[in-house]
């Protein structure tokens, strides 16, 4: 199994493919912890529950119409980068 900053996984798979999206903060909290090692730290699993709260947090977004369009992304990052 993976340990320490994963990219978003636990062991091989997403973090995202573990858990039903219908499924409380405390439920998700607890499969994430029957999933990763015994031995595992407090920094490793602080890290894995923020993944989940972000991509949470995406999703919720895309539900609810907070994006952008790749034209508009372009647009910002072209004023960021100074170009």
């Amino acid at each position: 199994m993976t340990r320490g900053k994963t990219g978003g996984k636990i062991g091989n798979r997403p973090l995202y493919s573990l858990y039903c999206y219908m499924d409380t903060a405390k439920e998700v909290v607890r499969k994430m912890l029957d999933q990763i090692p015994d031995d595992a730290s407090f920094e490793y699993i602080q890290y894995h529950i923020y993944v989940q709260e972000k991509i949470e947090r995406g999703l919720r977004d895309i539900e609810e119409g907070r994006v952008l369009s790749e034209e508009e992304v372009e647009k910002r990052m072209s004023r960021w980068l100074g170009r």
